[in-house]
């Protein structure tokens, strides 16, 4: 099979619903995802679009605070390193079946360093300190 880079929006869009269609499925992070959004993602995914969007070809449109988010929600449901190497180990699994090239590996890697900097502001929050976004 021939594979193509990320270039577009279309292609984000594309590989937001398959990554999210297996996270939903998945033991470890289902759960939270069930909780947290539930069952109408419609306001979930364009978030995620833009977001990805605006990480991988500087597009406008992302407004929200990744990091206060996810602190937000680890009072609710904590969240640990098993949670964020599984949400990567997805996150990669599905870029590289679908992707190959320069903004799939931008994508793995930007993925990465987020992951690993929400997990430290999560904890800074648990010990007392502000996060800041």
């Amino acid at each position: 099979m021939n594979m193509n880079d990320i270039t577009n929006r279309t292609d984000i869009e594309h590989l937001i619903d398959t990554f999210y269609s297996k996270v939903r499925k998945d033991d470890l992070l289902g759960p939270i995802f069930d909780t947290i959004i539930g069952n109408d993602w419609s306001h979930h995914l364009p978030i995620m679009y833009k977001f990805w969007d605006m990480v991988l070809f500087s597009a406008p449109g992302y407004a929200g605070s990744p990091v206060r988010k996810h602190t937000d929600i680890d009072k609710k449901m904590p969240m640990d390193r098993p949670h964020f190497d599984r949400w990567l180990a997805i996150w990669i699994e599905t870029v590289d079946e679908m992707f190959v090239g320069e903004y799939a590996d931008m994508a793995k890697n930007k993925a990465s360093l987020m992951a690993n900097l929400i997990h430290m502001k999560i904890q800074m929050s648990r010990e007392g300190f502000e996060t800041l976004n």
